[in-house]
């Protein structure tokens, strides 16, 4: 299934740590683990009996690997949808369906004893069931505890005991040229071992197209590896040669779908933020400066007569920016976050997108040729500290829509009395299967008047797997009753 577009295509289908000691977060009884970086030497070469150099044996770390990787194989059921709705509503419905159930497969990485095993959201992305085959052959149906499309992460479970799991290792101190093993399971071949390079880090390939109204969200900061990847690794496991979890294989370079020599990972310390929010809090808790900004190049350089030849160039800021609000400024070259080198645009990205709202930030920054060191408290996208909460995304995080409350004004001008606005609209449930655009004012659900995002979500939060929802309403610039039907 290709998800990227030109010569950048998502191996689909399938495809932070502490430092001198041993960090445990615990929710229910889980422990998830990070592995402590002095007991193992890291060691690119060995020697033969004459003392020549030889490349490193790898069947140690494969063969610790390989057991925490799985198979991940995920079903829409598309064809029980068609069945539910008459022909002849489905235009009125605004449904769009396909005939059939559709599957697709992906790896994914245990990273407690307990069950909990993390892959990308594009391979359980809006799956009806979930289904993880384990290295021994067992099989057990999996719950999606959460996912985060803006760096392409889930987290699911499975009812298990006593796996063998992955610990993550800090992918900041991961180097350029070091060894690293990728397991996953290509083309349905499971337990596939490849080894290779780190090739590059803090690549951005422009992959995770999330667009909001302060421009694309998505986070890529991706570890480049030249560890032969092909669709079935999404969600696999990038290992380092203490055995450690680097990484989660995400995306290749291709012009054909397979393999090219190159692949790309989400780093670990990325992946283990994402995971333990969405454990603890149950959503992502996602740190935001509110910045637009560019990694400097020649051509910046002479453009703005900067006196730096590397770092991420502040071009301008969301309406809610908590780094102008602390006083960074456009033209200002960010250089260094807390103790971090900030080379490049991505490496901001990465670097911010560990931290949630409240955090703060020394953020060291160029101007005009003099370094400024700047405390910056992170915000949340909506211009506050707060925690978000499972419950506010409950009822509509598989809809993929944002909504926002309708002001009396507006509902008077439409002759309405209440109703909540699709603000934004990005992949998910409804923009799958019927035809609404934003701006969509929902009045009702299921004939249910709703005057508030809570009444929504209250409307969706009664709903189980499989039933039938028509949200009905209008649009400012089409002043007519729609209906659209989708299932739960």
């Amino acid at each position: 299934m290709k998800r990227f577009a030109t010569f950048f295509m998502a191996a689909i289908l399938g495809s932070l740590c502490t430092i001198g000691a041993v960090e445990y977060f615990k929710k229910d009884e889980v422990a998830l683990s990070y592995m402590a970086e002095t007991p193992v030497q890291k060691v690119s070469y060995t020697h033969d009996e004459t003392g020549r150099e030889v490349p490193l044996d790898f069947t140690a770390i494969a063969e610790k690997a390989t057991p925490a990787v799985v198979y991940i194989k995920s079903t829409q059921s598309n064809s029980s949808r068609n069945n539910e709705i008459p022909e002849e509503l489905r235009q009125f419905f605004g449904y769009r369906g396909q005939s059939g159930p559709s599957v697709s497969s992906g790896s994914g990485v245990i990273i407690s004893e307990g069950g909990y095993i993390v892959t990308n959201n594009h391979v359980v992305e809006d799956a009806d069931a979930v289904e993880v085959t384990l290295n021994d052959n067992r099989t057990f149906p999996a719950e999606i505890i959460g996912t985060d499309p803006d760096t392409d992460l889930a987290l699911i479970k499975i009812n298990a005991a006593g796996l063998k799991y992955m610990s993550f290792v800090n992918s900041d101190h991961s180097r350029v040229g070091e060894w690293v093993v990728a397991v996953g399971n290509p083309f349905n071949l499971t337990s596939t071992v490849t080894a290779g390079i780190i090739s590059a880090k803090s690549r951005n390939i422009n992959i995770i197209n999330r667009q909001t109204e302060e421009g694309n969200v998505g986070i890529e900061s991706f570890i480049q590896t030249d560890a032969a990847i092909n669709p079935g690794n999404s969600g696999g496991a990038l290992v380092d040669m203490s055995g450690g979890l680097l990484g989660i294989n995400t995306a290749i370079a291709s012009n054909t779908g397979s393999y090219n020599g190159y692949g790309f990972a989400v780093p670990a310390n990325i992946v283990s933020k994402v995971v333990e929010d969405l454990i603890k809090f149950g959503a992502v808790q996602r740190g935001w400066l509110g910045v637009s900004i560019a990694s400097v190049n020649s051509e910046l350089v002479r453009d703005h007569s900067l006196e730096v030849n590397e770092g991420a160039y502040v071009s301008g800021f969301a309406a809610k920016s908590s780094a102008k609000d602390a006083g960074i400024k456009a033209g200002d070259v960010v250089v260094k976050i807390n103790e971090t080198p900030i080379r490049s645009s991505s490496a901001l990205i990465e670097t911010v997108g560990s931290h949630r709202p409240g955090d703060k930030l020394n953020i060291t920054v160029n101007r005009a040729g003099k370094e400024i060191t700047i405390p910056v408290v992170l915000k949340n996208r909506e211009g506050n500290e707060e925690t978000i909460k499972r419950e506010e995304k409950t009822g509509y995080a598989s809809l993929g829509v944002t909504l926002e409350e309708v002001n009396a004004k507006e509902l008077k001008a439409l002759n309405l009395s209440n109703g909540v606005k699709i603000k934004s609209l990005e992949n998910g449930k409804l923009a799958r299967f019927t035809d609404v655009r934003e701006g969509f004012i929902v009045t009702k659900v299921n004939d249910k008047p709703v005057k508030s995002i809570k009444e929504f979500n209250e409307a969706l939060k009664s709903k189980n797997a499989g039933d039938l929802v028509i949200l009905t309403g209008t649009y400012a610039d089409l002043p007519r009753e729609f209906n659209y039907a989708f299932r739960m």
